[in-house]
């Protein structure tokens, strides 16, 4: 008896991790890589962590700006959505387009989110709807046009020696901020959700899915850090936090959409700093003083 409650325990505890919809082990099966439940969202990241970029004197991590996603999410009427970012090569953009269009995604943004790396970059945002299984196979097929790591990295030996230390102080850049984010692979990543709520071609898009501010910091030296992510804004937010960005020496990158069809109508505004820790905080906190939270 203990052991058939204990499974079913069990068993409750796994069906309320499963977000509502979606039969995640079908698309972890198609897509080859396993994700993370975020509420009604169940999300897979695919870092490029095949790519040695640079900007300026900086190696770029691939948790830092480097990370291709998909974002699965039930349409509520036994269907799925999936909205996510590419990381992409220039030579790869336009054979993964295609395999995108093959296959019904629709393309909702291709640009930059930084400047002056090596090798250059796009970024691609896209959208698909249809069966959450058949999703995940067909953007597996249109990744394979480009060199997208899939398949979980594999872990490391259990003699391996333990990683270099990270001098990030993470810490201080959160009191600085003052918000509370995570830290992993060498990356601090924080986030602040809009209040409002966001939709795209009628469905609800949670923060998960790209719709909050997103501000990521790594080492980059003694001493120094440097800072990337994007703004999330409506039209009347983008010139007052560009003029704070700029007032504290933190770089625009871009301005543009990531979405088709969305409500309400959001910028995002991609930024880049590299310096003093306190410093960059200290701009970053007074540019996120002009967005709705």
């Amino acid at each position: 008896m203990t052991r058939l409650i204990g499974a079913a325990f069990v068993a409750s505890v796994l069906l309320a991790q499963t977000p509502s919809g979606l039969d995640t082990a079908a698309i972890d099966r198609a897509m080859g890589k396993s994700g993370a439940v975020m509420g009604d969202v169940y999300k897979i990241s695919l870092p490029r962590t095949d790519l040695n970029v640079m900007v300026g004197g900086v190696k770029v991590k691939a948790g830092f700006a480097l990370g291709s996603w998909a974002a699965f999410k039930s349409d509520g009427n036994g269907a799925a959505v999936v909205h996510g970012d590419l990381v992409l090569l220039d030579s790869e953009l336009n054979p993964v387009l295609s395999g995108l269009q093959q296959h019904d995604f629709e393309i909702t943004a291709i640009h930059n989110h930084l400047i002056n790396e090596t090798p250059a970059l796009k970024y691609v945002h896209y959208w698909g709807h249809g069966a959450a299984a058949t999703l995940a196979a067909n953007l597996k097929d249109a990744l394979s046009h480009s060199k997208t790591p899939i398949a979980a990295a594999a872990p490391a030996p259990a003699n391996a020696p333990p990683a270099a230390s990270d001098d990030l102080p993470a810490d201080a850049i959160q009191a600085a901020i003052g918000i509370k984010g995570t830290v992993s692979g060498g990356v601090l990543s924080l986030s602040q959700p809009r209040p409002e709520t966001i939709q795209m071609m009628g469905v609800t898009l949670p923060p998960s899915m790209g719709m909050a501010t997103a501000i990521n910091f790594q080492s980059a030296g003694p001493g120094k850090v440097a800072a990337t992510g994007d703004f999330v804004m409506l039209a009347d937010e983008v010139n007052p936090v560009a003029k704070a960005l700029r007032a504290n020496g933190i770089e625009i990158a871009a301005l543009h959409n990531h979405m088709l069809h969305g409500s309400p109508e959001l910028y995002f505004m991609h930024f880049w700093a590299v310096g003093d820790p306190q410093t960059i905080a200290t701009g970053l906190k007074a540019a996120l003083a002009n967005v709705k939270k």
